[in-house]
């Protein structure tokens, strides 16, 4: 292991590309903790000390705690990420948006330009949101803004959008000139961020006694197993075999190669239960701005530990599994693919076939891709809940790491083979993550 990790650092353009990734995740994490003016710390940190389990305390997590400290980065790259969503839906409902898709090179960057734009109106809309909201949050009588008014809503909005944009532009140079997906690796660098305190508080109650030494080792036999087996079916693949017909020309014979249609059992990523944290969490999260009775009633039976809650967990996660999928596969045009190139699966007739064919395999797939994700969302909130068991890794959370660490080091490793050196995985061959 030590002589891969050596290789990696004996390529001066790969050693430069990690070098640029970990600098350009320094400068991020410093503007993690420059705060925006006029936001009195003590008392918005005890605002968001009781909002775990809702919305702000999930993408609080994901920001690296940003957003409970209310710094320049406090939006993430959030925004970023529902513009390019946005994009990819209308991409199937909108026509000029799907032509674009399927110009090539500078389709692509037409649509990353109007992704950008996307990006600094949603941080724009949710920077006034943010700002007025905290200039009507108090914790007792204590004020979170302490001189409050359009000035302050202003340089608000002013300061988070361009701390956006700023983490826009560090993920897409991360991209070009670092090595890994720059949007996945700021999402990974701030949950890693939250994961030294976490062991810390773990070790801390297992010195009180508050964690007996069996919930312990209990403990770390479930992360141990959970991240196996999220490396596991990330990395699961149904090979459908492809076969292409002879052809003559001339003098010479092309074709009949055996080939195969990968087709992953996650197809649809960490969006799933992200979108499904998002609405669960949606009656908490109004329910600590507003005293109304019916959403008090409503948030206490969204809330973790109930019944309730896991049936629509689980069934957002299910939804979204195969919404995402059919927006980001279309089998027709797999099946098209195939039948230009002369290929065809054995025992099924080409166009229409091929496609209901493939379409009935990603159907089961995705269906166990789904079970997949929800047990894994799912577990964490069982420990905290039903075992009394202190975990401080949410299952989306260790989705995110695992996934984007996997693609990194397929990246790596592809840069160490075509140099002639030996993979960073010692007889595992890695692949990037889709969808």
């Amino acid at each position: 292991m030590f002589k891969r990790i050596q290789n990696i650092f004996s390529i001066p353009e790969l050693r430069n590309r990690i070098l640029f990734t970990l600098g350009m995740l320094a400068v991020y994490r410093i503007g993690c903790h420059v705060p925006i003016p006029g936001i009195n710390g003590d008392v918005l940190a005890e605002f968001f000390q009781k909002s775990e389990g809702t919305l702000l305390g999930m993408v609080s997590a994901f920001t690296g705690g940003a957003l409970a400290r209310m710094t320049v980065f406090a939006l993430g790259i959030m925004p970023y990420i529902s513009a390019s969503i946005i994009l990819q839906l209308l991409g199937v409902v909108f026509e000029p948006v799907e032509r674009l898709s399927k110009e090539g090179e500078q389709g692509r960057k037409t649509i990353t330009k109007w992704t950008r734009y996307g990006t600094i109106i949603l941080s724009v809309v949710q920077g006034t949101g943010i700002a007025v909201g905290l200039q009507s949050m108090t914790v007792g009588q204590a004020p979170v803004v302490s001189h409050p008014g359009l000035g302050f809503i202003l340089l608000t909005v002013i300061t988070l959008t361009s701390g956006t944009a700023f983490i826009m532009w560090v993920g897409e140079q991360i991209t070009e000139r670092g090595i890994g997906n720059g949007i996945s690796l700021i999402i990974f660098a701030g949950i890693i961020a939250n994961m030294p305190a976490a062991l810390f508080n773990t070790l801390r109650l297992a010195n009180t006694g508050a964690l007996s030494p069996a919930k312990l080792i209990f403990l770390l036999l479930v992360v141990v197993g959970t991240v196996w087996a999220i490396v596991f079916m990330e990395l699961a693949q149904r090979r459908l075999p492809i076969h292409y017909a002879k052809r003559v020309v001339g003098m010479r014979n092309y074709g009949g190669q055996k080939s195969h249609l990968p087709l992953k059992i996650n197809m649809s990523g960490v969006i799933p239960p992200i979108f499904a944290s998002s609405i669960i969490m949606f009656p908490a999260t109004v329910a600590n701005l507003i005293d109304i009775p019916w959403v008090q009633t409503a948030a206490g039976w969204m809330a973790p530990g109930n019944l309730v809650y896991y049936i629509f967990y689980v069934a957002f996660i299910i939804f979204f599994c195969y919404f995402y999928t059919a927006v980001t596969f279309n089998p027709v045009d797999v099946a098209d693919n195939v039948k230009k190139q002369g290929g065809y699966i054995p025992g099924i007739r080409p166009g229409k076939a091929t496609s209901d064919y493939i379409d009935t395999v990603l159907g089961r797939l995705t269906f166990a891709g789904a079970a997949y994700v929800s047990i894994v969302c799912v577990l964490p909130t069982l420990l905290i809940t039903g075992l009394n068991v202190p975990f401080f890794f949410g299952g989306t959370s260790l989705l995110i790491v695992v996934g984007v660490g996997l693609d990194t080091a397929s990246q790596v490793e592809a840069h160490l083979i075509s140099r002639s050196y030996e993979g960073f995985m010692k007889g595992v061959t890695l692949r990037g993550r889709h969808g």
